[in-house]
């Protein structure tokens, strides 16, 4: 009899054994479309044999749960995601600063980094409007009409020029509170992993091997995490993540260990440090943010400051050239994008065509030609070349820099889907597989149900026989 109730504790353990192995299968279909989860399996062990007076008997089954992870694949994932939002961000905001252009811009080539077609819809047809009307002007020096639309124009092209400016500004602050917004978000998954590390270390001391879910949810806030920022992950004997960025001067700075944010994340003036040190990102959204707005927004930006100044001088040195005071075309204090306006005193009324007699058309002509004048820094200009042509050549350049991102971020999302393919062909759920699976272990649990079932009735047909002699 002492055989039989061995046998029935060892169906037993059968029964609980497959009946959890079920349980792990139900988990895996259930997170199929879950891409942070990683395939659990269901790893049977043999509680190994006993000597009973019936001979060796075996003590049963346990299960324990294991998980297909690569860290090699993980770590690529992660590289993955941190470049492909570092250009994204870069993207967004270039497109940004074009679109505040207001120019239709085409790149001549697929390949980037080559020259761009400008076609004036914007700032740039502003400028040609402006030396358009002195060239009427020039034309008919005594036309009120002529002179009304030389101002119009002037007024026209500042307001452009400050719009502009006004909304490279914007791109450049909505770049700044994304980093902002992006480092108190990456501050908070710097603190689930901290707090996810305690847990796994809890678990794993009590229960080898059953922090699985949790491993998961750790590795998609370091993914998460690598798209704002690239980070470098070491996992301790604890299954504990210790969590490193590089500093700006060599090195890395820590920034979780074990349970601990050990440095949090600040931003300010450009740069994002980690504690004290000063971080280096190479990657992510944060950097892409910073290295767009510090980078071609701001020569942008730069760029027409130059081209309102020199504007400003030409104009106001070819219209008032004895420097007369009130006598300016433009305010001479305005001599950037976002401050460049009109002389105060100028009005149609006032507008000179020339110096001479009714009729003299010298001041309009002289204006007029400055549209097709050769400048040169080296001579004490603010621009090389005509503006027209560098005006020309700055709104291509933004062009040929928003064809780059376009092309770095098609190019690395094509990485990015060949690496998350290969690891979900090696950690992913396989619908076929689990269903497969979830067969055999209903089968295994249904004959372990119908071997307790007749061990058990052969029990209560010894207790019966027993009694009734008894």
């Amino acid at each position: 009899m002492s055989g039989l109730l061995a046998s029935l504790s060892t169906a037993a353990t059968s029964l609980n054994a497959q009946s959890e192995a079920i349980a792990v299968i139900s988990n895996n279909i259930s997170n199929v479309n879950n891409p942070e989860y990683s395939e659990e399996k269901a790893q049977f062990n043999n509680l190994g044999m006993v000597e009973t007076e019936e001979g060796p008997t075996s003590m049963g089954l346990t299960v324990s749960v294991t998980q297909d992870r690569s860290p090699v694949l993980d770590r690529m994932v992660q590289e993955q995601d941190s470049l492909v939002s570092g250009f994204t961000a870069q993207q967004g905001i270039l497109q940004q600063a074009q679109a505040a252009l207001g120019e239709s811009i085409t790149s001549s080539s697929s390949t980037p980094g080559t020259a761009s077609t400008v076609n004036n819809s914007g700032l740039g047809s502003s400028i040609d409007a402006f030396f358009n009307s002195f060239e009427n002007l020039a034309a008919n020096p005594t036309d009120a009409g002529a002179k009304e639309t030389v101002v119009a124009q002037a007024g026209v092209l500042t307001d452009r020029f400050r719009e502009v400016d006004a909304n490279l500004a914007q791109a450049q602050s909505d770049a700044a509170a994304q980093v902002t917004t992006g480092v108190a978000t990456a501050n908070n998954l710097l603190q689930q992993v901290a707090t996810l590390n305690t847990q796994i270390a809890g678990v794993d001391a009590s229960d080898p091997g059953s922090a699985v879910d949790l491993i998961d949810q750790r590795q998609g806030a370091l993914e998460k995490l690598a798209a704002l920022l690239p980070v470098s992950v070491q996992e301790d004997a604890q299954g504990e993540d210790t969590v490193t960025a590089a500093a700006s001067g060599g090195g890395n700075v820590t920034l979780v260990s074990q349970g601990t944010v050990s440095n949090a994340l600040t931003y300010s003036g450009g740069t994002i440090s980690a504690g004290s040190s000063a971080l280096d990102p190479a990657s992510g959204s944060l950097a892409g943010a910073i290295t767009a707005s510090t980078g071609p927004v701001q020569t942008l930006r730069n760029n027409l400051d130059s081209l309102a100044s020199q504007i400003v001088t030409a104009v106001n040195g070819a219209y008032n050239p004895s420097g007369a005071t009130g006598g300016n075309f433009f305010g001479s204090s305005g001599t950037t994008a976002g401050g460049i306006a009109l002389d105060p005193s100028l009005t149609s009324a006032s507008l000179a065509a020339g110096t001479g007699a009714a009729g003299d058309n010298s001041i309009a002509t002289a204006v007029a030609n400055l549209a097709n004048q050769k400048f040169s820094t080296s001579g004490g200009d603010s621009i090389d070349g005509t503006i027209d042509g560098f005006y020309s050549n700055t709104a291509s350049g933004i062009g040929q820099a928003v064809d780059t991102a376009n092309t770095q971020v098609t190019d690395q999302t094509n990485v990015q889907t060949i690496v998350n393919n290969q690891r979900s062909s090696y950690s992913g759920v396989s619908l076929n597989d689990e269903m497969s699976n979830l067969m055999t272990y209903q089968t295994a649990y249904q004959a372990s149900s119908e071997l307790f079932a007749t061990i058990n009735n052969m029990l209560s047909a010894i207790i019966t026989d027993l009694t009734s002699t008894g």
